[in-house]
C-alpha cells in the first residue's frame, strides 16, 4: 500500500512552524509496510486543499492529513473532504455533547463556533479525542482510506496509536522496509560517491540515498520486500563492501551521531576527557554531555575566548600566543595539554579558530580552525579551513574534535594510514 501525508495549516508555510507530524507518521507507516510516496504542506485555502486531496486520491490508496479540524473559519479540512467525496455533513450529537462537557469542565460556555467540530461527513467513523476538542475522522471511499487527524502532536500521536493503527493493521501486507544508516566523517560527498557508487549500483532493488551534513555524510539503504532474510543478507553485503571501500571513515553503522559513538568508546575504554574551547564556545562539551551517563567520562572543561583566560585556565604560555597567535596549532596543543593536566583526564581536547563572520585575515581567513587531542603519550593536532557561516564552522570544529578522539582509540593512539585528499 502507498500513502500520502498532507499537513494542513497556513502557519506551516511560514518560517515559524515546522511540520513534525509527517516524520512521526512516516516512521509508523513504514513499520506497517506502507510506503509514503509524497508529503504535502497546504495552507488554509479551500481550492488548494481540494486540489491537494484530489491529486492524492488519484495516486495512492491511503491519505493521512493533520490539521484543519478546529472550530474557526480557516479550519476547512472536514468540509473540503466531504465536498470532494460528495458527502453531506451531519451533526453528531455525541461529539457535540462531548465538546460542551469539556467547556463545562473548564467553567466556560461553549462558543457557537465549536458546533462545526461536531459536523461529520456521511459514513465517516469518528476518532475520539480525549486530549482535545477536535475529533478525528476515518473515511473509506471507493477503495481509498482517509484519516483526518488533529494538528497538535500531543493529540495526533495517541489518536494514531489507539484508533488509526488498529484500522491500518487490517490492510497491512507482508512487505516491509528494511533500512540501514551509515555515517561517515573525514571526506566529502563527491569523494565518497566515487568510492561507493560501483558497489551500490549493483543492487537494483536497494534504494541508496547519500545526504551531506556539516562534518559528515549519511548513507541510507532501503529495501522494500516481504523476504526479510534476503533483505538482511543484501544489506549486510553492501555494508561490508562499504567498510572495505571507506575503511575508518565510517563512524556509525546504526545512524548514531558522533558524540554518541565517542561516548561509547570512552566508556568501553574506561577513559575520561576534558576540553578547552575557544571558537566553539562549549559546543564540544555540550555534545559530549548530551548523552546520559556522561559524568563517567567527561570531567570538565573551559570556554576561554580571551587570551588571558587561555593562560589562566589552560596554562597556555603567553609567549606562544604572542609569537604564534591565538589561532595556531601551537595554541591548540597547549590548550589540550593544559586542560588535560589541570583536570587529570585521560584525554584533553583544545580547539581554537576563527568562526566569523569577521576576524579573519589573508594568512588566517574565516573558517580556520586548529584542534588538538592530548594524551599521556603525546598529542595529535589538525588544522583545517571550514566553509559556511559561524554556526557551520563551529559545528565542523566540534565534529573534527570528536572524530580525532574516535581515531585515537581506533589506532590505540597511533597514526592512522595516510588519508590523502578526500574533502572534495
Amino acid at each position: 500500500m502507498k500513502a500520502e501525508i498532507i499537513a494542513v495549516g497556513s502557519e506551516l508555510l511560514t518560517p515559524d512552524r515546522v511540520d513534525t507530524n509527517s516524520l512521526f507518521l512516516t516512521e509508523e507507516l513504514n513499520k506497517l509496510g506502507i510506503e509514503v510516496v509524497r508529503k504535502s504542506v497546504v495552507g488554509d485555502n479551500r481550492d488548494d486543499l481540494s486540489a491537494t486531496f484530489h491529486e492524492a486520491l488519484e495516486h495512492v490508496e491511503l491519505v493521512i492529513a493533520s490539521g484543519g479540524l478546529g472550530p474557526t473559519e480557516d479550519d476547512l479540512t472536514r468540509e473540503t473532504v466531504a465536498d470532494l467525496l460528495g458527502r453531506k455533513l451531519q451533526l453528531n450529537k455525541e461529539i457535540l455533547q462531548y465538546i460542551e462537557g469539556r467547556f463545562r469542565q473548564l467553567g466556560r460556555e461553549m462558543p457557537a463556533v465549536n458546533v462545526r467540530q461536531a459536523m461529520v461527513p456521511e459514513g465517516a467513523e469518528v476518532l475520539e479525542n480525549p486530549r482535545g476538542s477536535a475529533p478525528g475522522l476515518w473515511i473509506e471511499d471507493s477503495g481509498h482510506k482517509i484519516a483526518l487527524l488533529p494538528g497538535p502532536p500531543r493529540e495526533l500521536k495517541p489518536m494514531f496509536y489507539e484508533q488509526v493503527l488498529p484500522r491500518l493493521q487490517r490492510f497491512a501486507s507482508s512487505v516491509r522496509m528494511f533500512h540501514r544508516e551509515l555515517r561517515v566523517a573525514g571526506m566529502g560527498e563527491s569523494a565518497l560517491e566515487q568510492r561507493i557508487k560501483p558497489i551500490y549500483t549493483r543492487y537494483a532493488d536497494v534504494n541508496t540515498t547519500i545526504l551531506a551534513a556539516p562534518g559528515e555524510i549519511q548513507i541510507h539503504l532501503r529495501i522494500w520486500t516481504d523476504d526479510g532474510a534476503h533483505a538482511q543478507k543484501t544489506l549486510d553485503e553492501i555494508v561490508q563492501s562499504f567498510q572495505l571501500a571507506l575503511t575508518d571513515r565510517i563512524f556509525s553503522l546504526d545512524g548514531s551521531p558522533l558524540e554518541e559513538v565517542v561516548a561509547r568508546i570512552l566508556t568501553m575504554n574506561g577513559a575520561t576527557i576534558s576540553a578547552a574551547e575557544s571558537c566553539t564556545g562549549g559546543l564540544l562539551a555540550q555534545r559530549l554531555t548530551s548523552i546520559a551517563g556522561s559524568s563517567s567520562y567527561f570531567l570538565g572543561g573551559v570556554v576561554c575566548y580571551s587570551n588571558e583566560l587561555k593562560t589562566a585556565w589552560a596554562d597556555v604560555p603567553t609567549e606562544i600566543i604572542k609569537t604564534k597567535g591565538a589561532v595556531s596549532s601551537e595554541v591548540a596543543i597547549a590548550l589540550a595539554d593544559g586542560i588535560r593536566r589541570r583536570v587529570g583526564s585521560t584525554l584533553g581536547v583544545g580547539i581554537t579558530g576563527i568562526a566569523g563572520p569577521g576576524g579573519g585575515s589573508e594568512e588566517k581567513p574565516v573558517g580556520t580552525v586548529h584542534v588538538a587531542v592530548s594524551h599521556a603519550g603525546g598529542v595529535k593536532e589538525r588544522g583545517a579551513r571550514f566553509p559556511g557561516d559561524r554556526e557551520a564552522v563551529r559545528w565542523y570544529a566540534a565534529q573534527l574534535a570528536l572524530d580525532m578522539v574516535r581515531i585515537h582509540f581506533l589506532y590505540n593512539g597511533g597514526e592512522p594510514p595516510s588519508r590523502g585528499s578526500n574533502r572534495s
